[in-house]
């Protein structure tokens, strides 16, 4: 993992970084998230599909909102209505996190392994 990544540089600020997983840290939230990969949903069916009330998944949309994870459109002709859908930038910064933490991990266990096979040949 290059240093950049490890302070958050080349994946996002580690602001966003950890708003982001405090928002997913919920497993309502992360119900509300798989929710959206179909597409973007008004928060009354979010609600009802979910079994959750309307209040209650106001305070899951304004969580995920503010971990950068979702974004609320209306539409033009009647404001009234706002979809929500997944801002796949941000997971993208996710994504990336993920795979610097992964690979620093790969190549710990990689060299583990390593030291394990030497150590068991030179038992022999």
């Amino acid at each position: 993992m290059t240093r950049a990544a490890r302070r958050g540089g080349e994946v996002g600020s580690a602001a966003e970084l950890d708003a982001a997983l405090a928002a997913l840290a919920d497993p309502a939230r992360r119900a509300v998230v798989e929710r959206l990969r179909a597409g973007p949903t008004r928060a009354g069916d979010l609600a009802r599909e979910l079994a959750m009330s309307a209040p209650r998944m106001s305070q899951h949309l304004r969580a995920l909102r503010r971990g950068g994870l979702v974004e609320e459109t209306g539409f033009e002709d009647d404001a009234r209505v706002r979809l929500y859908q997944l801002r796949p930038e941000r997971f993208t910064m996710l994504r990336g996190w993920a795979e610097g933490i992964e690979s620093f991990w790969a190549g710990e266990l990689q060299a583990f392994a390593r030291y394990a096979a030497q150590r068991r040949r030179g038992r022999r």
